[in-house]
């Protein structure tokens, strides 16, 4: 016996081969009929009352159709293993319509192909995942907005390059992780704009000879409009390519800001202590506090970024148009990366949101560093007329000289500066201890940085009344999409409910 025919004794004569159902056809079918199969129904039911109204098929015809959709046992269908008797959901479903109907069955696929529909079908998917997200994301916006109010004065200090560098609060940075995470809602927004579009009507790739209605089918599915070039509603899957790269980017950025607070908490830093129901202790060492809740949504990040670079490099070097690369194999990634993305967007919130922060601490730190060393400089600017060069040198012989002294920040004197300016610039500067004392306090430092996006007090006060205001828009965009959709739903079973009267 050859090696052909022994294979083909194992796998089979006729399709599927046994191989090719283990590692292709089963998982694809049970992701469809978990996932695809409500969906697939709507598209069935906006389809035939629209060929109906376009006088493409009589009420009559219609009926017994409309019922042996609406009488389909779905729950059945979900506990179907894929035995091979169909090659997938679609045609398992188009079987049961038939044997319920009669021969009219068949008439429902009038003007349409699985490819269309196909893509449907990951579209409504896709965009209910997308609103999901964006939920979550909403949730943890209005967690940091929360948190920064009660943080206005909390005193910290900004890092530069992972070292000590001027002055802030607590809230200035988190409005700042605010400002990213709303990035990471617009391309979201963006991503459900692009994939809210209906390729219904595209057909296998030319559209149909039947005068079909496009528009309508896309209007009782709850799409926004239509992806117009039949050959791109087929062949274009960029809606994909947004989608996983505004997850990649939000997943990296949320994974940095994890990082922070990861480094925050630890014993050294002492910054923020994060609720007991966020950390574990360890089997042997009693006086641990593991705030694994934060590495895992730093692991689970990572995880993201890569199913998302998945769902890009699968896309990559494809053909443009109809193709299985974007579709049973690739959309498990995608919607992996979004379950991962809306579950790491709630657990941020309720560690953020019950964060305890060491505000004595951290002040203390910032009035003992000479973070504030910039103001010093500008003070002899603003108050001697110092060029600010001059003025630079001044303050870093000031630091240089304090620590070679074993002093901080605090100790540092208007003596101090007039040895040191007398060294840089010839002469002392005769400055006052209340100016340098001035100079050298964090809080100062903050309270005068008022120009926009500053971190003072009243800037911090302004920008949190602005981003509440973007945040009730983005709620209320998330509402109307939600609206719309729904909508489309009630609009659908009230049509296809009245007709099995």
């Amino acid at each position: 016996m050859n090696v052909r025919q022994s294979i083909l004794n194992r796998e089979g004569q006729s399709f599927p081969g046994v191989t090719y159902t283990e590692v292709v056809l089963t998982p694809a079918y049970d992701n469809q009929k978990a996932v695809l199969l409500e969906p697939m129904i709507a598209i069935h039911k906006a389809h035939l009352l629209m060929l109906v109204e376009q006088s493409l098929l009589t009420r009559e015809q219609a009926l017994p159709i409309m019922k042996a959709i609406q009488t389909l046992d779905l729950e059945s269908i979900q506990r179907t293993p894929y035995d091979g008797s169909f090659e997938d959901l679609f045609f398992l479903v188009e079987h049961q319509i038939m044997e319920k109907a009669g021969d009219i069955g068949g008439s429902l696929h009038l003007a349409r192909s699985r490819n269309d529909m196909g893509v449907a079908m990951y579209r409504m998917t896709l965009r209910n995942k997308l609103i999901t997200v964006l939920r979550s994301a909403i949730a943890l916006l209005q967690t940091l907005l929360d948190t920064a109010e009660d943080h206005m004065d909390t005193i910290m200090l900004g890092y530069t390059h992972t070292q000590q560098a001027q002055p802030m609060t607590f809230a200035h940075y988190l409005i700042a992780v605010f400002d990213s995470v709303s990035r990471d809602v617009k391309r979201f927004q963006s991503a459900y704009e692009t994939c809210n579009c209906s390729p219904l009507g595209a057909a296998a790739l030319t559209t149909s000879g039947f005068p079909i209605n496009r528009r309508r089918v896309a209007e009782l599915l709850g799409f926004n409009g239509l992806v117009e070039n039949s050959y791109d509603a087929i062949g274009g899957a960029d809606y994909l390519g947004e989608a996983a790269t505004s997850l990649q980017l939000s997943f990296i950025g949320i994974g940095r800001f994890v990082q922070d607070l990861l480094l925050w908490s630890t014993q050294e830093f002492a910054a923020i202590r994060v609720a007991d129901p966020y950390v574990q202790i360890s089997s042997i060492m009693p006086q641990k506090r593991n705030p694994v809740s934060l590495e895992h949504m730093r692991s689970l990040s990572s995880s993201g970024v890569g199913a998302a670079s998945t769902v890009l490099q699968m896309l990559h070097n494809t053909p443009f148009g109809d193709i299985v690369d974007t579709e049973d194999d690739l959309q498990p990634h995608l919607w992996h990366g979004l379950k991962l993305s809306e579950q790491i967007f709630r657990l941020l919130s309720v560690v953020v949101g019950t964060l305890e922060v060491n505000k004595d601490l951290l002040l203390n730190r910032a009035k003992r560093s000479f973070a504030t060393i910039t103001e010093l400089a500008d003070t002899l600017v603003r108050e001697k007329s110092v060029p600010f060069r001059s003025a630079h040198a001044i303050a870093s012989a000031v630091v240089k000289t304090a620590l070679s002294r074993q002093m901080d920040a605090t100790q540092v004197t208007c003596e101090l500066v007039d040895e040191v300016s007398e060294l840089i610039v010839g002469h002392r500067l005769q400055i006052s201890p209340d100016l340098v004392a001035r100079a050298m306090d964090p809080v100062h430092f903050v309270q005068i940085r008022n120009l926009p996006g500053g971190p003072s007090p009243a800037e911090i006060r302004r920008m949190i009344e602005e981003r509440k205001l973007s945040q009730k828009s983005i709620v209320s965009w998330v509402d109307s999409q939600i609206a719309q959709t729904n909508h489309a739903d009630a609009q659908l079973n009230r049509i296809t409910s009245e007709w099995g009267q």
